[in-house]
């Protein structure tokens, strides 16, 4: 009962049928992939909208998806899995603010330019950084696989640094560790409004620039988007919305503005409105967590099984295993399984889904050493005698070693539960919301970087120190019935 309940946590999402796959019209709805960091085109207002993702980029796909008699269903991850989503077959198109350079074109197609925008420099005041002239020898900042890490690679003498959002950037720059940073446009005045101190100056584009629609090679729905984008054009919606967008006001909490360089500027009060967003990932979290480590706990036992085995197949199985899964990182492990499994089994697995097994698949690994050391630490003679008395070898791994194992290596099995704890961030990487992935939304729709990351560490920390306090409750029971 136990394992079906938590098996229907994370089997329900049958396999998607894409439009692109069936252009007939049998399925209403189009799947857009997007990276909801990247306000006004594309974030998560959590203080209203909660879980929904807004901006210019929704807007327009909204509209060209009515147009064409579709709904639409918006889907969010890191800004470098937007263009693997679409060669996976993960969504029908990509909207963010993408820019179709000749790297991006070979892997995928475009609409035509809906929007076009223009480069800045972000500096801080006292330096000032106008031109791409007074950048040589300087460090820059750019996000990673933008149009700005394109047009900053031609630029004479400026050292390039990627990182994966454009926060990221700003909070670089405020550690000293970049000299600029090169931004949109359309972007940038929400980060100068929220953090005192930084400016920014537009340049001249080196490179082709503005925004258009990606979609997978040989999509049936190029040309019909092309049309309505046409037609918005023609209309003036476009406009229309950029300037409902791009022109919004940038609502900041008013603090005291510190010098650049004399320390950290906290105001949890701009985190107030969005706490219930924050809280609902803890949920998401624990649940990930509980089901990784129950399923990586069965098949770790099963490979411990294997490993201790008479049967030489299972042993070289099981020694290959451990070996593959220990060897390769956790992340790459993530990406593989989330992004490989609809091209390999045709099944579209979801972000959670794909957390799961991952973790459990690698979480076996390290358990099964575990309960393999500790099967092998329990006294020969407790074997001995069950063979003497006749008693069957399933029986006695269930009945008498394997409970006397696990009592000897519950401190390493809480261990590596805190690991799986604290590993779960990683799945934010492929779009799962959970406590990280909400905080760095918050910060991204807020222009700040620190207090909603400082606010999931104290929940991680709560929650680790509560499985650290249950399970040294379970250690002394065990130790009272021993």
């Amino acid at each position: 009962m136990i394992v079906g309940l938590i098996w229907g946590m994370v089997i329900g999402h049958p396999t998607r049928i894409f439009a692109q796959d069936n252009p007939s019209g049998t399925t209403k709805t189009l799947v857009m992939a997007t990276s909801p960091d990247y306000p006004p085109y594309e974030f998560k207002d959590t203080a209203t909208s909660g879980e929904k993702i807004v901006g210019f980029d929704v807007e327009i796909a909204e509209y060209i998806t009515n147009k064409l008699g579709y709904n639409l269903t918006v889907i969010g991850m890191d800004f470098n899995g937007l263009i693997p989503a679409l060669t996976a077959k993960r969504a029908d198109f990509v909207m963010a603010g993408m820019t179709p350079t000749p790297e991006r074109q070979k892997n995928v197609e475009f609409s035509d330019i809906y929007f076009e925008a223009k480069n800045t420099i972000v500096s801080f005041q006292d330096q000032n950084y106008q031109t791409i002239e007074q950048l040589k020898g300087k460090k820059v900042g750019v996000q990673l696989g933008s149009i700005q890490q394109e047009a900053v690679k031609n630029w004479p003498d400026v050292i390039v640094v990627p990182l994966n959002k454009t926060s990221d950037i700003i909070q670089e720059l405020k550690s000293k560790r970049l000299d600029a940073g090169v931004l949109e446009n359309t972007i940038v005045k929400g980060y100068i409004a929220g953090n005192p101190g930084l400016i920014y100056h537009e340049v001249p584009n080196t490179e082709a620039a503005g925004s258009a629609i990606a979609f997978p090679k040989g999509s049936p729905w190029v040309q019909p988007f092309n049309q309505v984008i046409q037609e918005m054009k023609a209309s003036g919606k476009i406009e229309q919305l950029a300037q409902k967008w791009f022109d919004r006001p940038v609502v900041t909490t008013e603090t005291p503005e510190v010098p650049h360089g004399t320390g950290l500027k906290l105001d949890f009060n701009k985190i107030y409105s969005n706490l219930p967003y924050i809280l609902a990932g803890i949920f998401i979290t624990l649940q990930f967590s509980l089901v990784s480590a129950f399923f990586g706990f069965l098949w770790g036992t099963i490979l411990a099984l294997f490993k201790i085995s008479t049967l030489k197949p299972l042993n070289i199985f099981s020694q290959g295993y451990t070996s593959i899964f220990r060897g390769t990182p956790l992340l790459v492990q993530l990406t593989l399984i989330y992004f490989a499994t609809p091209q390999l089994t045709g099944y579209d697995i979801t972000a959670f889904q794909a957390g799961i097994l991952t973790f459990s698949l690698n979480s076996g690994a390290y358990i099964s050493e575990t309960i393999r050391a500790g099967i092998q630490a329990v006294d020969k003679g407790q074997k001995e005698a069950c063979e003497a008395l006749g008693i069957q070898y399933q029986l006695m791994m269930l009945d008498i070693i394997l409970p006397q194992a696990l009592r000897n290596i519950l401190p390493a099995l809480v261990n590596e539960s805190i690991n799986l704890l604290k590993d779960s961030t990683l799945v934010s990487v492929i779009g799962v919301e959970d406590l990280l992935r909400r905080a760095q939304i918050v910060g991204a729709e807020k222009y700040i970087y620190f207090e909603p990351l400082i606010f999931v560490a104290v929940i991680y920390y709560l929650m680790i120190m509560t499985l650290t306090w249950g399970a040294n409750q379970l250690e002394y029971q065990l130790k009272r019935s021993s």
